[in-house]
């Protein structure tokens, strides 16, 4: 008589699910905005929009994981600032345009379900909602063996903001002479981690969890630093001031980022001398014998958002940005001229 098998014989067992559905269920709730209308747990989730505070809404949505960052978390077995990253890389996108991230979704894939580690990865996804001030409304755990090695594990989201559409940020203001001001990243964020094991790892013999004293931290520690969400920061800014364009320094560094919230006939020109290039990326240069503009064109060295403004309201938003904490860098200009971005280092 043959064997009858179960799910959980195949690799998949669902009361891990269930486990791990109560666990991360309290994080989840805090997260819930005004809008919110369902619970976790249902088949979808529902968010409600408050028709009398946009005249015509228009919805803006992004979608993002967070590359290789993740072989850093198995490797240094912590899990609990990743989802944080997932949400960064999502609502920073989202607010190019001068939307108000609404709510998020996340979606974890893993060869073996273990709860307590869903749940550290969800509550890094709860803490950059509540950053982002938008609600995790819902999301999906996927146990699949087979599929993802012993511990591994792969993480994704989706943001929805609004804006109204007589207020979105498109770049079509841009005009020449307006300038470029970079706002601070927290570090490498989620970009280039491809290249940074390779400096660390293959390149050179770097453990984990060793003590560098030009970062201050241990190499895990420096590279598993949250990426920064400039939700709340941009949202400020855009109710005060005339912002052009937004750009969010992510793969591809400046080259390839800044020219994207620019209208045709319109780029830049970049100096880096006021830049304060974080000891990260000097460590990764010189550890990799990297060329400046490949360094430029792979990070964010530092410059996390780069603004566009009207040159007449230029000191009002740098003032502003270092009234509230902020360390801004004037960092270029808009120029009118075919072709790409210059950068001139210093």
């Amino acid at each position: 008589m043959d064997e009858k098998l179960t799910y959980k014989d195949s690799g998949v067992d669902v009361e891990s699910g269930y486990e791990t559905v109560k666990l991360i269920k309290g994080y989840v709730e805090k997260t819930h905005t005004k809008g919110v209308m369902s619970s976790i747990g249902g088949f979808g989730a529902m968010f409600e929009i408050n028709k009398d505070e946009y005249e015509e809404p228009v919805l803006v949505s992004g979608t993002d994981g967070v590359g290789t960052k993740l072989m850093v978390a198995f490797m240094a077995d912590k899990h609990d600032t990743i989802g944080e990253d997932a949400v960064a890389m999502c609502v920073n996108d989202v607010i190019c345009q001068g939307a108000k991230p609404l709510f998020f979704l996340d979606y974890i894939a893993t060869g073996k379900l273990k709860p307590k580690k869903a749940a550290s990865i969800v509550k890094g996804v709860a803490e950059g909602c509540l950053k982002a001030g938008c609600a995790l409304i819902g999301g999906e755990t996927a146990e699949m063996p087979g599929l993802y090695g012993e511990g591994e594990y792969d993480i994704a989201g989706f943001c929805v903001g609004i804006v109204d559409k007589k207020k979105i940020i498109d770049g079509s203001k841009i005009k020449e002479g307006d300038l470029l001001i970079g706002i601070p990243s927290s570090g490498i964020h989620s970009n280039g981690y491809s290249l940074v094991r390779k400096v660390f790892f293959s390149h050179k013999n770097y453990d984990i969890n060793q003590y560098v004293d030009e970062l201050g931290s241990t190499l895990g520690e420096e590279l598993l630093t949250p990426t920064r969400i400039y939700a709340k920061l941009i949202l400020d800014l855009i109710s005060k001031f005339e912002i052009k364009g937004i750009s969010n320094i992510t793969g591809g560094g400046f080259y390839e980022n800044i020219p994207r919230m620019f209208p045709e006939g319109i780029t830049g020109d970049i100096d880096t001398a006021d830049i304060k290039v974080l000891p990260i990326f000097k460590l990764i240069q010189k550890e990799g014998n990297i060329d400046i503009d490949e360094m430029y064109a792979t990070f964010n060295m530092g410059i996390g958002i780069v603004l566009a403004v009207g040159k007449d309201m230029g000191d009002d938003v740098f003032n502003y940005l270092k009234s509230v904490g902020e360390s801004p860098v004037i960092i270029g200009r808009c120029v009118k001229r075919e072709g790409g971005l210059k950068i001139c280092h210093r």
